[in-house]
């Protein structure tokens, strides 16, 4: 299940026995542990006995005994297994190859008819920061028997089931020019933390009565952050305004701004750009290009639009132009000015 289901299956009050949660995600994982402890232990009472941590790999025999265990000061027998490689994917047939069958695993065959059948007072909680391996028997014991969350990676793409569960829990809205600004923003951002972002909506929480966010309200929030403050200057290139993205960049280097960064930056905006148009000579139009390009649909829109004002020449000299930059930049032998002539070139 996918992070908002998962969560969703919570709140509906029904507990499972076995739990994995698994992926790339672990502001995911951190927030479904939670979820589950809570419901375990509404009032908190108990936990600290009931309660036992395993991290690292457990044998297979050792584990089946501690969920038979019955628990002494309390009512309940809850694992939490952290890091551990039950799940980890298996080697392709081509590694496997020329190798003996492997005999079959007594105790994991133990373990396995344990959790098909599982003691009333105990719940196991399997937790990995890598993506589980959904061939194992394990796994699909699980699947069948307790209930699985599969904490994706966040990207600017599928960062809306996020977004959602964050602002009805906060019980508000975005008004349309706000949820625009989210999403560019969003794909400025070269790694996403939810944990961050998280943080930065309570804030938002606090800093608005009103139900409805607007756009403002995010700015006053989300300028600081050095990827979002070049927003700006991307929007401004993608409309070709040599004069307003002169003056922005300007304005970034007065601040004091981190030329490698808005070169970076700069760099991926124009890649995309070339890609949207490489896409779009394929038939892919408005928000089709937003699956190859990884992009939030909203925000792949609006580049493929940008992309229609630009010739593919004028996009690779930009490239080339950019490299150059990169190198006199690292090397010290130019300033500000190498980007001042990429914008020229690619808004003129």
């Amino acid at each position: 299940m996918k992070f908002g289901e998962f969560m969703a299956s919570l709140r509906k009050g029904s507990l499972q026995h076995i739990y994995l949660l698994g992926g790339e995600e672990n502001y995911y994982i951190e927030k479904a542990k939670e979820r589950i402890l809570e419901a375990l232990f509404p009032d908190g009472q108990g936990m600290q006995d009931s309660l036992q941590g395993i991290d690292g790999d457990v044998d297979p025999d050792t584990l089946a005994g501690l969920i038979e265990t019955a628990p002494f000061f309390s009512e309940k027998n809850v694992l939490l297994l952290k890091n551990t490689s039950l799940f980890r994917e298996k080697k392709t047939g081509a590694e496997e190859k020329g190798k003996a069958k492997k005999p079959v695993d007594k105790k994991m065959e133990r373990l396995l008819l344990l959790l098909s059948d599982m003691p009333e007072y105990s719940y196991v909680i399997f937790m990995t920061g890598e993506k589980a391996d959904k061939r194992r028997k394990l796994y699909k014991a699980v699947e069948k028997y307790g209930a699985v969350l599969e904490a994706e990676a966040v990207r600017p793409w599928n960062i809306n089931d996020w977004l959602q569960g964050k602002l009805q829990a906060m019980n508000k809205e975005l008004d349309r020019d706000a949820y625009v600004y989210f999403a560019s923003a969003v794909s400025m951002m070269q790694q996403i933390s939810l944990s961050y972002l998280d943080k930065e909506f309570d804030k938002l929480a606090l800093f608005t009565e009103d139900r409805l966010i607007s756009k403002d309200a995010l700015l006053k929030v989300f300028a600081g952050v050095p990827e979002v403050s070049v927003f700006a200057l991307m929007d401004a290139v993608s409309a070709r305004d040599a004069r307003k993205s002169l003056m922005l960049l300007r304005r970034q280097m007065r601040d004091g701004a981190y030329l490698p960064l808005i070169l970076n930056l700069l760099a991926r905006h124009v890649r995309q750009l070339w890609q949207a148009k490489d896409l779009q000579a394929q038939g892919y139009r408005g928000k089709a290009l937003a699956k190859p390009l990884e992009l939030n649909p909203v925000i792949a829109e609006r580049l493929g639009k940008a992309a229609e004002g630009f010739e593919v020449p004028v996009l690779k000299r930009a490239m080339l132009d950019l490299a150059d930059a990169d190198y006199f930049l690292k090397t010290g032998q130019a300033g500000g000015e190498t980007l001042e002539n990429v914008l020229i070139h690619l808004c003129r």
